[in-house]
């Protein structure tokens, strides 16, 4: 991060510098990267005003504050900065949100049911029966089970809510469950 000082009719001490970048650092983890700073630190009669600039990959953030003490404006500035770019974070989440289900991103994946005939024919071509495509959805483990539980289905897929993975939940001959997750 590149921090930028400018006084006017102010002389920025190195007092206010460090207790500026340390402020700063708060709003530093609501922003991305690349991110450069312009803290403009002005004294006109007896009101002290700090303006802020940051600018970051997905857009700015700009306050300015002024009282009567300098630290109390530079304090209230950054304040502020931290609620916009906490503000514009949560924006920007959203927005990919939103936009991955207006497209519809919830992953389908193909499935093919192949003639086991054609398998041990060896004739080279396999014979598709049936196709059909799953939707994964976000769920539990113990969601996933009472899922294929209640269905006559023989597999969940599924996108495990802890792991952020997508595992397939299985009906054994025996009765009971066998999972498959990815390993990485």
């Amino acid at each position: 991060m590149n921090i930028e000082f400018l006084g006017r009719n102010f002389a920025v001490s190195d007092r206010v510098r460090t207790h500026t970048e340390e402020k700063l650092e708060r709003v530093l983890k609501f922003l991305d990267e690349p991110i450069e700073a312009h803290v403009t630190l002005e004294t006109k009669k007896h009101q002290h005003t700090a303006e802020i600039h940051l600018a970051h990959r997905h857009g700015k953030v700009h306050t300015e504050e002024t009282s009567l003490q300098m630290m109390e404006s530079i304090n209230t500035a950054i304040d502020k900065a931290e609620k916009q770019a906490r503000r514009a974070k949560k924006k920007f989440q959203d927005k990919r949100r939103r936009g991955a289900v207006a497209r519809d991103e919830t992953p389908h994946w193909p499935v093919d049911v192949v003639d086991p005939q054609s398998l041990r024919d060896g004739a080279g071509e396999r014979r598709i029966i049936k196709s059909s495509r799953i939707q994964i959805k976000p769920m539990s483990l113990e969601e996933a089970a009472l899922q294929l539980d209640g269905s006559r289905s023989e597999f969940v897929v599924f996108r495990d809510a802890e792991t952020d993975l997508v595992s397939v939940l299985y009906r054994r001959n025996d009765d009971h469950f066998g999972l498959i997750s990815p390993e990485f």
